[in-house]
């Protein structure tokens, strides 16, 4: 029975996936970036195809379902597991996504003075945003030696741009780059200017946000240990076999069901309430 269930789950989730695990080739053909290349893009993995976590979700909503099987051997929660553990590394693509955008928050004002002060020295763009390789932070510091490869290979500094801004995969860094488009291609005397009143702005940005999430941090506590603490419950009661089997009949199951829904429901509207809305790609 335990081998019945498990090909009828792996069966289900393949058949779920297949669309994206294997695209038609003349829709391939016209591709375009979908929300999770946009993720991947965000979470620092635009080199890597979207097959591979595709293949990771897979493999892990079987391990969980396999693992959540064989210690409580109720089909609900086996489903259940399997779910949780296929959306596991889409949350940690989405959570790194989160990390990176604060992290790189506070670096772009010090990007900005830099290329101020090279312009300033007499440096062209491109040669101004290759020097970044080095002056940088060392984050941020790959992607501009890409660019400065690029650009030297192809001497197109629009192509290059437009790779390094999807290498970046950020609202600031999306910004600051338009800006240095526009400047190179009609030209002008005001880049110094806006760069500074770019800098500004993101600064006070940065300051602002760090002293709202620093008091909302709480929130974010709350909703997870609200959400695990009932299904650690659970879990110990259906180890028993009475429990498995009062779990194990259809009105066991509406219940997990009813409150699996109950708790990402909760969970979601936990964590809107304890996050800020994150800046739009409007040049992405």
């Amino acid at each position: 029975m335990t081998l019945v269930w498990g090909a009828v789950l792996a069966a289900g989730i393949l058949l779920v996936l297949s669309p994206w695990l294997w695209p038609r080739q003349a829709a391939r053909r016209g591709h375009e970036p979908g929300a999770l290349d946009r993720l991947m893009d965000a979470a620092g993995y635009a080199h890597v195809p979207v097959k591979v976590p595709l293949a990771v979700c897979v493999l892990l909503a079987l391990v969980a379902a396999s693992v959540a099987w064989l210690i409580i051997p109720v089909p609900a929660i086996a489903v259940l597991a399997a779910v949780v553990g296929g959306a596991a590394p889409l949350f940690w693509l989405r959570s790194r996504q989160l990390r990176l955008l604060h992290s790189r928050r506070a670096l772009w004002p010090d990007i900005c003075e830099l290329l101020i002060a090279s312009v300033r020295a007499g440096m062209s763009l491109p040669d101004a945003v290759a020097s970044l390789q080095t002056s940088a932070s060392p984050a941020l510091r790959p992607a501009f030696a890409a660019f400065a490869r690029d650009v030297a290979a192809s001497g197109h500094f629009d192509s290059s741009i437009t790779r390094l801004k999807i290498a970046l995969s950020d609202p600031i860094a999306d910004r600051i780059i338009e800006t240095l488009r526009m400047a190179r291609q009609v030209g002008g005397t005001e880049l110094v200017p806006v760069l500074r009143a770019l800098t500004g702005s993101v600064r006070a940005d940065a300051a602002l946000r760090a002293e709202v999430e620093a008091r909302q941090s709480w929130i974010r506590g709350a909703a997870v240990l609200g959400v695990v603490a009932p299904w650690v419950i659970l879990a110990l009661l259906a180890m028993r076999p009475e429990g498995a089997e009062a779990y194990g009949s259809p009105q066991g199951i509406a219940m997990i069901v009813a409150g699996a829904a109950v708790s990402f429901v909760a969970y979601r509207i936990m964590i809107r309430l304890g996050r800020l809305p994150e800046p739009r790609r409007w040049f992405g």
